[in-house]
């Protein structure tokens, strides 16, 4: 009982932890211009929450008796993270040796 509703609370943590890179959304929609060394810090930490969630929602998803919703669309949301982070940077490599 007492590890189910540890993975419960994991499962939460997992689902915002997932959501908070999509927090860079709010100032494009504000229109608000950032400084680059904000930029930079904001990515490192857009980087550092995908993989967190998705570490953090696998470890729930592990476990057969505390799989729910909440924790595979906290999956679903960081592997879509993940992937589109990993196809950026391929982007880049892929132009960069094109040039």
């Amino acid at each position: 009982m007492e590890v189910t509703k540890k993975l419960q609370k994991l499962s939460l943590a997992a689902l915002i932890v997932s959501l908070l890179p999509l927090a860079t959304l709010v100032p494009v929609f504000l229109k608000i211009t950032l400084p680059d060394g904000v930029r930079m810090i904001w990515a490192i930490c857009n980087i550092a929450f995908a993989l967190t969630g998705l570490l953090l929602s696998v470890i729930c998803v592990k476990s057969e008796e505390s799989r729910s919703a909440v924790n595979i669309m906290s999956t679903v949301i960081s592997v879509a993270l993940v992937l589109m982070m990993l196809g950026i940077v391929a982007l880049a490599l892929v132009l960069n040796f094109l040039q």
